[in-house]
């Protein structure tokens, strides 16, 4: 398997495809990237030159925040807004959904199961 910033990406998969295995890179920034590189989309990973695997991740080096820092960014967002106390802050910590999802129903997820309700008898 090519490694791309410390990820496998698969062999088998189009380049195209592949890319996003890493965290930060959607299919839009992974045709970007390769366009940057003069890669072709449908090229299998497993057939990318050591050459090409050099240029793409040194795009993505010097271009894009991925992986760990991306995570780390992110966590340290939401820590930020639970500590000032926004409204986003306070759903994080409650552990609701934060961007004004109904909460009636749905929002398992963020929720959590279903507590159960003792069975009533006669």
């Amino acid at each position: 398997m090519p490694r791309i910033l410390g990820v496998d990406i698969p062999r088998e998969k189009r380049i195209e495809a592949s890319l996003p295995y890493i965290y930060g890179i959607g299919p839009f920034q992974a045709r970007k990237i390769l366009d940057e590189a003069n890669i072709d989309y449908d090229r299998r990973a497993k057939d990318l030159t050591d050459e090409e695997i050099a240029r793409i991740t040194t795009i993505v080096q010097n271009n894009y925040v991925t992986e760990g820092d991306l995570r780390r960014e992110i966590s340290q967002n939401v820590k930020r807004h639970i500590e000032i106390g926004t409204y986003r802050g306070l759903r994080h910590r409650r552990g609701l959904p934060v961007r004004g999802q109904r909460t009636k129903t749905n929002s398992r997820t963020r929720k959590g199961k279903k507590p159960s309700i003792g069975g009533k008898k006669k």
